[in-house]
């Protein structure tokens, strides 16, 4: 749409990497310090996407499919092999410094926090490091306790925190310079249920307030389902769905997972395609060898629908 804002634009984005064709055995070590026997893998394979600002998109995928490749090199950390990537109008890899000023990262729960001083120190450093007017950062401070009740955790030491403390706090951190982007990597990992609906809850609370947008990797499907209305989906390298969840319900609609809680085997799991099978006739054949002693019918879960993506039946 003409006029349409996005905050990163991505056109036929490639990246390859050199890898050594590595040899058994102490010889083979020896003789790899000298090979030139090299293959090219492709780790991101022609992906182009639009995301519009303040949208929180789910970047999904399988280990390996890409996706830690796709952001780093949003993140400008590496240059593209082919195609041409944009965020927030600066080429990220050419414009380090400005791309750094206006994206937030929380990557692999590795902290940007200094260990042994207490968060509110972090923040202050944090406040010098990007420029942060004072205004600006009491008012974002007044915003966190809005969300979140900060207020236990401001004066103590990261080192005493427990994860889920300190997850939070690098959260708050990726977002104290208000920037534009902000790159969130497994952010509820570990966690109880609680802390991930707090963490949920103030992901959802920035973006609404700020209008930042978010780029979300996980393998919680609790983390889409609370807050990603678009999700897409890579694995090896290409992208193989980009649309909103309420899509994949929509195609999925007619899937029903079937609990059969059989007198021997105990409890069997079934994913049911209902426009092509019928319920009943499933229980009946199972009958027919054992004795069914209880049923439950749900509806698919948004895994078994990323589930049935990976294993083809893209959208």
């Amino acid at each position: 749409m003409a006029g349409e804002k996005f905050a990163i634009e991505m056109s036929g984005v490639t990246k390859e990497f050199k890898v050594l064709n590595r040899h058994e055995g102490l010889k083979g070590s020896i003789r790899d310090l000298f090979s030139r026997d090299y293959k090219i893998v492709r780790a991101v394979d022609d992906i182009s996407i639009k995301i519009k600002s303040g949208e929180i998109v789910g970047y999904l995928g399988p280990n390996g499919a890409g996706k830690s490749t796709t952001i780093k090199m949003m993140t400008g950390v590496l240059e593209p092999s082919g195609g041409e990537i944009r965020v927030n109008g600066n080429v990220p890899y050419k414009n380090r410094v400005r791309n750094a000023e206006n994206i937030g990262v929380v990557f692999g729960q590795r902290s940007q926090l200094w260990w042994a001083l207490p968060l509110v120190e972090s923040f202050k450093l944090l406040k010098d490091i990007y420029m942060i007017p004072t205004k600006d950062y009491n008012d974002m401070l007044e915003l966190y306790q809005s969300l979140v009740d900060i207020e236990p955790i401001l004066h103590k030491a990261v080192r005493q925190m427990s994860l889920g403390q300190r997850t939070l706090s690098d959260i708050l951190a990726a977002f104290l310079h208000n920037p534009k982007i902000v790159f969130l990597d497994e952010p509820t990992i570990g966690l109880d249920v609680s802390m991930k609906a707090k963490i949920r809850n103030l992901i959802k609370g920035l973006n609404q307030e700020k209008n930042t947008t978010v780029i979300l990797t996980t393998h919680d499907m609790g983390d889409v389902d609370a807050l990603c209305r678009r999700i897409v989906i890579i694995d090896h390298g290409k992208m193989i769905y980009d649309n909103d969840i309420e899509h994949l319900r929509r195609y999925f609609g007619s899937y029903r997972t079937l609990h059969l809680r059989l007198e021997n085997s105990g409890w069997k799991e079934i994913l049911v395609d209902e426009s092509k099978t019928n319920v009943m006739a499933i229980i009946s054949e199972y009958q027919k060898s054992e004795r069914v002693k209880d049923i439950k019918l749900e509806d698919v879960s948004t895994e078994e629908v990323i589930k049935k993506i990976y294993e083809g039946a893209v959208a």
